[in-house]
């Protein structure tokens, strides 16, 4: 005779491997959480940091998913091309940009659906290396800088520039700052999206010099042109350090920048550059005469690109970049309100190592090895990718590229490579948390267990041995295969709205079996919970 479970009050909190592995990782798999604790999170920190600096590939797993996976693209016949319905490899997949620049030449009669297939290949292919990369640290840091220097990518002449843009953020996730800086400002895509790439001399662009101080390196909060119009008032300028920046600032780097463009055919006065979109410097275009950012001195006519590489040694070796973004990354990776302690030896940490090749994997480390890196559980709603990731990792289900999955995870508010503005996703709980998205992210679960999407979806009662027969049990199996402990949800409030008793059949809608096993798998998933990490 089965005896059934005891239904258990919530609020058994996960073991602080679980934590760790929804922290740094998108969730542990089955035994992964126990490995952990064997190993112990220096041994998989240096694990992990080893793969990221290799530079290794997806691991063999993943890579089969990437080479096998289908996406269908679907449009009506249009001036110039013919109705189309079919599944396709993701073929954009790490191609460089001359290899898809003609997607966005308007001369070129093309739907917007294939315009833009860059962008929702990528989008599929970061779900399932989310899965299954073996470099989990690697997968969760590349997607912290993506909305760190956000790009929107629904746009049809930034696509074809995205999957260039990720694998050098995915080189770079863990490596230098300043080497990563370089990466996005010689991106075309960056360049394309900020509009950089028509920037001369005279009629320089202020919208990468802007981005640049108040979202990619120094930060709002470092921005004192409400107190400060002239540049020798800042405080610390006159010696050589401001403390933050004004609008002067940001004027002379556009300066800096002019030149910084793209081959797109231009005429550059008996010579015509190129049409493939990569990176070029037009010196023609460059406002050579002196310039003045932070306090330091531009003489004129400097070597090519230097009058810009010397704005990005300043941005990125400035105190406030390291308070910013070490601020950000501890609340992207922990959630919650920051510890000033914790940001201030991550601050420290990042200061410190400003040339080495490793800077950013220091300051992980210091994160993952503090003693914050696994309190606070709950501290943060889990955005739509990590709760796909998880509760697919958690549960087996296996995941492929599926457009209806990321337009639900769009519907849930993570619009991945399309957000519309610069800044990336919003941090604040309520944006994540509102009515909308939660019905969406409900729906994400669901879809998964009962593969809507990616079918056959959760191969449930097959996992679940003994617990398959009764409700209360099932809820404490799927309780601990998704939190890490079989009392971690409030089973008793669970299963009376599903009017279950604990030592009776689980059934929902009137159906038993792997219906109903299915169903209880993909509420857990919905309780708080597992909602948040």
């Amino acid at each position: 005779m089965v005896v059934p479970t005891p239904v258990a009050a919530a609020g058994a909190a996960p073991s602080q491997e679980w934590i760790f592995l929804n922290r740094f990782a998108y969730g542990p798999r089955p035994g992964d959480a126990q490995a952990l604790k064997q190993q112990g999170i220096p041994h998989w920190l240096d694990e992990q940091l080893h793969l990221a600096a290799a530079g290794t590939g997806p691991g063999p797993e993943c890579q089969q998913k990437l080479d096998s996976a289908v996406m269908r693209i679907k449009y009506d016949a249009g001036e110039g091309w013919a109705a189309l319905d079919e599944m396709r490899p993701l073929r954009t997949l790490d191609q460089p940009v001359d290899a898809l620049w003609s997607l966005n030449q308007p001369d070129r009669k093309l739907p917007y659906q294939e315009r833009v297939r860059p962008r929702l290949d990528l989008a599929a292919a970061t779900v399932i290396r989310a899965v299954y990369d073996p470099a989990q640290l690697r997968q969760v840091m590349t997607l912290f800088w993506h909305d760190h220097f956000s790009v929107n990518a629904a746009d049809s002449y930034t696509a074809p520039a995205l999957p260039a843009y990720d694998a050098a953020l995915r080189a770079h996730a863990l490596g230098n700052f300043r080497d990563l800086l370089e990466a996005v400002a010689t991106s075309p895509a960056m360049l394309i999206y900020l509009n950089n790439r028509s920037s001369r001399g005279g009629a320089a662009n202020e919208n990468y010099a802007r981005e640049l101080f108040e979202l990619h390196t120094l930060g709002r909060d470092a921005y004192l042109n409400t107190q400060y119009d002239r540049w020798r008032d800042v405080p610390g300028a006159l010696k050589g350090a401001p403390e933050g920046y004004i609008d002067q600032d940001v004027y002379e780097a556009s300066r800096a920048f002019t030149g910084w463009s793209i081959q797109s055919g231009q005429d550059l006065g008996g010579y015509k550059a190129p049409n493939d979109g990569r990176f070029t410097y037009i010196e023609s275009w460059h406002d050579n005469y002196q310039k003045r950012v932070l306090a330091a001195e531009f003489d004129s006519y400097q070597p090519p690109q230097n009058d810009g590489h010397k704005v990005l040694d300043l941005v990125a070796n400035h105190p406030a970049t390291a308070q910013f973004i070490c601020t950000k990354m501890v609340r992207s990776l922990l959630g919650g309100e920051p510890s000033p302690e914790l940001v201030k030896a991550a601050a420290a940490t990042w200061l410190d190592n400003r040339q080495r090749p490793d800077q950013i994997a220091r300051v992980v480390r210091l994160i993952a090895l503090s003693p914050q890196a696994t309190a606070n559980w709950g501290a943060r709603p889990k955005r739509p990718l990590e709760l796909v990731a998880s509760f697919a990792r958690a549960t087996g289900i296996p995941v492929t590229a599926s457009e209806p999955l990321v337009g639900t995870m769009d519907s849930a508010g993570q619009k991945l490579y399309a957000w519309p503005s610069p800044d990336g996703h919003p941090v604040a709980d309520d944006y994540w948390l509102g009515a909308q998205n939660m019905r969406a992210r409900w729906n994400l679960a669901l879809g998964l267990a009962e593969g809507w999407w990616m079918p056959p979806g959760l191969s449930a009662t097959a996992q679940m041995g003994p617990a398959a027969a009764h409700s209360g049990q099932a809820v404490a199996f799927w309780s601990d295969r998704l939190l890490g402990s079989p009392t971690a949800i409030d089973a008793a409030a669970l299963l009376g709205g599903l009017s279950l008793a604990a030592d009776t059949p689980p059934m929902v809608d009137n159906k038993t079996g792997e219906f109903a096993n299915r169903r209880l798998a993909a509420y857990v998933a919905m309780s708080p919970a597992f909602q948040l990490r």
